[in-house]
């Protein structure tokens, strides 16, 4: 037997280092100036801020910058020393905005579809009038005061974040690490928290801190017209208001207030643009190991009842279009069975149908849909169907949440459904990945998944599904999105589990080649429904009947044609060159 050929890559965890733009020091400068003076300010100067004296409407001096105004206040030190009361109120109703938006964003993309349509109707309405309007009705209702100044200000921004978040929920929370969460059982503040907010983390970041600049203005707003803060205290806001009066006369008493207003907000918005860039842990480039596998076909005799029993599946679209139809087949313990077909043939929305996982929007009926004991086809545990069936999908590189690092994800399953400790779920995933030839596995738990290859994200997530010895593994196209010798690997390992743990297998796959080396039993499909079974001896061989399949033989190069084409064996591996 030929030895398996491995190429050795560089594997060393690559730090990503923080990135000082100019845009990012520049607002870290006027920020960090903004708070220190908001610390030292009022202690310092209130008292020239404050004290009425009779030299009224003085013109800047040594002594007094900016003059004085109509009661003979510094107008410099007045400015200065609103900057503590102002980022106070800007920082709060941001705060507000931000969580109670995020919160609401986030909850409507995981409620039930009826829940969901009915808030982004809601959403969509209260986005179509400005934030400073709701901002005067609140504050018209609650009066005057700082406070109520605050709340109008936070649950006015509110819908716009709401909006924000939902957007980027939207395409997230149909992801498969997020559909995996859901089917684990995992609670609604932990969906959001683990696996949402990480990976909106950088566009909310940027428009928190436009909200907080946006926030200042609208303070700012209220105050100038009466509705925010209220004498003895000053912000930005009612300083612009007591100077209005006198512009002409002292124009310097409008000034003082109005630049440090703009250099809050430029401050602001400068922090967070540098701060998102620096926040996407996915800046490094992925490194792939490619690794050449051959197997050789076994093929045990079909039975008559199986571990998994479907009979009858059919699924349709909510428009009534029938997506599958009639499909019936078995898979016993420790069998493979594949399943080929062209895109839009019902592979993927069969499996997804046995899983749980179909679309909300989708609905399925069967005659049987029973693995071992448990129907399908009732109100089943998160957590029996996350420990009986085991789930390989399609592209490793939206499997994962690229937020999070990959040891946290590959023992969820374990701490969530066997209650071990996390330091005993580490050491059998450690132990997994090593068993799937996945090299320095403390390592990789460490890693990111930007930073392991295809090939490895692949194993790793097969690790995970059948750490829990689960009794069907569904492979959703595992190799499609990989390159041809990373896929050696990928099948090399499923191989293995079958073999030693017995898994039973439902293989989905364009490559008919794989299929047929690799699979006991092959449905044909099209069109939603199944046109042919034969085992994979008989494909092989080109002992089928139906057209459509030999098109698909006919279309399929030939393991002679392919000098390092997989050849599976169900008891060792070699390499066919």
């Amino acid at each position: 037997m030929a030895d398996v050929q491995t190429r050795k890559v560089n594997t060393r965890p690559k730090t990503k280092r923080f990135h000082w733009s100019g845009a990012l020091i520049t607002g870290t400068v006027i920020m960090a100036g903004l708070i220190v003076l908001a610390i030292i300010a009022p202690p310092l100067l209130t008292e020239q801020a404050e004290t009425l004296t009779g030299n009224v409407r003085a013109t800047p001096s040594a002594e007094h910058w900016l003059g004085t105004d109509d009661f003979g206040r510094d107008i410099l030190a007045r400015s200065l020393v609103a900057t503590r009361l102002t980022l106070i109120m800007a920082t709060a109703a941001t705060v507000i905005s931000v969580v109670i938006g995020v919160i609401l964003g986030s909850a409507v993309w995981l409620a039930p579809r009826r829940i969901r349509e009915a808030a982004l109707r809601i959403i969509e309405a209260a986005v179509a009038y400005p934030s400073l309007i709701f901002a005067l009705i609140i504050a018209a209702i609650l009066g005057p005061g700082a406070t109520n100044a605050v709340i109008a200000i936070g649950l006015a921004g509110v819908p716009a974040f709401t909006r924000l978040t939902s957007n980027m929920a939207a395409s997230i929370s149909h992801r498969e690490y997020v559909t995996s969460a859901k089917l684990l059982g995992v609670p609604l503040p932990k969906i959001i928290s683990r696996h949402l907010l990480p990976n909106m983390a950088e566009p909310l970041l940027v428009v928190a801190t436009s909200n907080f600049a946006l926030a200042l203005l609208e303070l700012s707003s209220l105050s100038f017209v009466g509705l925010g803060v209220q004498s003895p205290e000053y912000d930005y806001g009612r300083l612009l208001n007591e100077g209005l009066v006198a512009i002409y006369s002292q124009p310097l008493q409008v000034v003082g207030p109005s630049i440090m207003l703009i250099l809050a907000g430029v401050g602001a918005m400068l922090l967070g643009d540098g701060l998102a860039a620096n926040f996407d842990p996915r800046g490094a480039h992925r490194r792939f190991l490619r690794k050449k596998v051959a197997k050789s076909a076994q093929i045990p005799a079909q039975p008559a009842h199986g571990l998994l029993t479907v009979e009858d599946l059919t699924v349709r679209a909510p428009n009534g279009k029938v997506l599958v139809e009639d499909v019936s087949f078995t898979i016993e313990p420790g069998q493979i069975l594949g399943v080929v077909g062209e895109s839009g043939s019902g592979k993927s929305t069969t499996a997804m149908a046995v899983a749980g996982l179909l679309p909300d929007e989708l609905h399925y009926e069967a005659t049987t849909l029973a693995l071992d004991d448990m129907d399908l086809l009732a109100e089943q545990k998160p957590a029996d169907l996350a420990r009986n069936i085991g789930l390989v999908y399609q592209d490793p590189g939206t499997t994962f949440n690229p937020a999070l690092k990959m040891g946290k994800q590959l023992t969820e399953l374990s701490v969530e459904h066997q209650r071990v400790s996390h330091s005993e779920a580490n050491r059998a995933m450690m132990d997994a990945l090593a068993d799937i030839r996945i090299t320095r596995p403390e390592v990789r738990m460490k890693q990111y998944p930007h930073e392991l290859s295809g090939g490895m994200l692949q194993r790793a997530m097969i690790a995970s599904s059948t750490n829990m010895q689960p009794k069907l593994l569904i492979a959703d196209e595992p190799t499609t999105a990989l390159d041809v010798t990373v896929q050696m690997e990928v099948l090399q390992g499923l191989n293995e589990i079958n073999r030693t743990q017995g898994t039973a297998m439902l293989f989905i796959s364009h490559d008919i080649g794989v299929v047929q080396e690799l699979c006991d039993q092959v449905l044909v499909m099209q069109n939603g429904r199944i046109l042919e079974q034969v085992s994979g001896a008989q494909l092989k061989s080109g002992d089928v009947q139906h057209p459509y399949t030999k098109m698909l033989l006919s279309a399929s190069p030939s393991i002679e044609e392919k000098k390092d084409r997989l050849i599976v064996d169900r008891s060792d591996l070699s390499v066919d060159v």
